[in-house]
Order: C-alpha cells, then sequence, then structure tokens
C-alpha cells in the first residue's frame, strides 16, 4: 500500500513569510558555525561518497559538503520550493554542483543499485509529526546501501530545566509542541533502532539559545548471506 505524505509542510522557521530569513536565523540563534562545521567533520565527505540530504532547506550543509569535498555526489531533497530556490542560486555563486528536487523522501526515489553511501538531515526531524519521523527515518533505512551511514544534527533530548526553557520559548513558539516534543524527550536514537539502524550513538551535543542540538550517527547493517545456526 502506498505512503500517505502530509500534505502541508512546516517552512523552515515554522512560517512561509520567515523563509527569507531563514539563513540569518539560524547563525544567531542556534551557533551554526559550532554545530554545522561539526557536523561536516562527521559526515567526513569523500570523492566516491553519494550523499543525500533529506529537508536540504536553503543549501547550507550543500555549500559545506561541497566546499569541502567537491567531487562527491550530492543530492538534495526538501518540499520548500523557496528553500529549493536558494539552494539554487547559493551553490551556483560558489561554482559547486549539486542536485536538488523538489518533494519528500521516498522509497522508489533512486534506482535499485543507486542507494546512497551516506544520508543526512539536519533541523528537520523536530518539526515533523511522530508517524512522519518514523517514516523518513526507515526509508533513510531503505534508501541507504547496505553498511551506509545515516548522520541527523537536530534538536535531541533536553535534560536540564535550562535546555527545556529555552527550546520552549523559541522552538516550540515557531513549530508549535506536539511535533518538536518527542525530540525535546529524547526519542530520535529509539526512533533510529526501530527503523533498523546499528550502532546508534549521540556524538555531540552543542548548547545553543533556543536549546541543545545533538548530532547522532548510526549505521545500516550489512545484509548477511545465508542463515547461522
Amino acid at each position: 500500500m502506498p505512503q500517505t505524505l502530509p500534505d502541508q509542510h512546516t517552512p523552515p522557521l515554522g512560517f512561509k513569510i520567515l523563509t527569507p530569513l531563514y539563513d540569518r536565523a539560524i547563525v544567531l540563534l542556534t551557533r551554526e558555525h559550532i554545530w554545522r562545521s561539526k557536523f561536516v567533520q562527521f559526515i567526513d565527505p569523500q570523492p566516491s561518497d553519494f550523499i543525500v540530504d533529506v529537508g536540504s532547506g536553503t543549501g547550507s550543509l550543500a555549500k559545506a559538503l561541497l566546499s569541502r569535498q567537491p567531487n562527491c555526489a550530492f543530492f538534495g531533497i526538501d518540499p520548500d520550493k523557496e528553500a529549493i530556490a536558494r539552494a539554487v542560486k547559493k551553490l551556483s555563486r560558489h561554482n559547486l554542483k549539486a542536485d536538488f528536487v523538489h518533494g519528500y523522501l521516498e522509497r522508489d526515489l533512486f534506482d535499485e543499485g543507486e542507494g546512497a553511501t551516506k544520508i543526512v538531515s539536519s533541523l528537520v526531524l523536530h518539526q515533523v509529526p511522530l508517524p512522519e519521523k518514523s517514516r523518513i527515518l526507515m526509508t533513510i533505512h531503505h534508501v541507504l546501501q547496505d553498511g551506509g551511514m545515516c548522520l541527523i544534527a537536530d534538536y535531541g533530548h533536553q535534560k536540564t530545566w535550562l535546555s527545556r526553557l529555552l527550546f520552549r520559548l523559541t522552538v516550540q513558539v515557531l513549530d508549535g509542541k506536539a511535533d518538536t516534543q518527542p525530540n525535546a524527550d529524547g526519542i530520535l536514537p529509539d526512533l533510529m533502532r526501530e527503523a533498523g539502524f546499528e550502532d546508534v550513538q549521540e556524538l555531540s551535543r552543542i548548547s545553543t539559545p533556543t536549546g541543545v542540538i545533538s548530532i547522532y550517527q548510526a549505521v545500516k547493517p550489512t545484509a548477511r548471506l545465508g542463515g547461522s545456526s
């Protein structure tokens, strides 16, 4: 049975009118220079990599990855047409090659044998309903090559009263509580395991004026031939 996808998506800052301010807001409110540089370091793009960015937004991650390794293949997907248009312009200004498509990540997005070596996503999962968080992670698992890596940078477990307060006064004001609270409760590692990933790790926690952003890494296990008795 085909998946039922959301008819609407949450714009980058919660409201479409704020999209032009997204890049500047992320710099000011999330200590972007710290978490994004760590994220790029952990992704560690290689010339042989085929990297898919789920919720590629305005192309900031694409620019950072391709500036570090221009020979890797990059494919960004996002449901926001204006964000994609901004991403295309941003990459073009820096003479970097990337492919972007408007839409949602789906299981049949790539032909058989074209699976990504790494699938990444940043500041996306906290904005979507819990069933969609699960669907995205299960689809990432399906699309990845065996042995491929999933890396997520997003709001994670808000463990202290201060981080919970900051998260409540900023992220939850813009994006609402229903979709964001599971992230604040620390659900992402469990959802990654439920999707079939192994070796799920929280690599880093970065405190920001909007709460703690965590970087998670997980691996799609290599299919085992035959069985064991």
